[in-house]
């Protein structure tokens, strides 16, 4: 055997190495994060809540407790979330959201939200500005920083 090929087998040896250890840690990262949802629907509150504005930012911007940030790991915290700006009842208070039920809501909208903490995890419609996806069947995302760069 040449030394090429014998390199050749020890890098594709390496990256499917690589490979299998990825797959294996993605897994128990998976189970990891599916237990952590289920015991955050079990604690979940159904709540009426005001939208009063909503946004992504990094969460030290977002005026959330400072334990939440302080108990956040780093590459999290660097990372812009959606948060939503709420009034409940008569206190006024900034949420973290879900990523998906956050491309559902607008500000000014009356909503009921499923909260565990003060994470929300989902939303109904109770009253204000209706959502609308787009009706565009070939543009599937509606999002604004999307639609700046065409």
């Amino acid at each position: 055997m040449s030394t090429l090929s014998i390199i050749l087998l020890c890098v594709l040896a390496v990256l499917i190495g690589v490979f299998i250890y990825l797959l294996i840690t993605g897994k128990k990262k998976q189970k990891k994060q599916q237990e952590q949802m289920d015991e955050m629907a079990k604690t979940a509150q159904t709540i009426n809540l005001f939208i009063i504005d909503m946004k992504k930012m990094h969460m030290k911007e977002a005026g959330l407790p400072k334990i939440v940030v302080d108990s956040t790991p780093r590459l999290a915290k660097l990372s812009k979330v959606p948060i939503l700006k709420v009034k409940a009842g008569n206190r006024v208070m900034s949420l973290i959201c879900d990523a998906d039920c956050f491309k559902t809501l607008l500000p000014k909208q009356e909503v009921k939200a499923k909260v565990s903490g003060i994470y929300v995890l989902s939303a109904k419609y109770v009253r204000g500005p209706k959502y609308e996806p787009a009706k565009d069947p070939k543009r599937k995302r509606t999002d604004k920083w999307l639609d700046k760069l065409r």
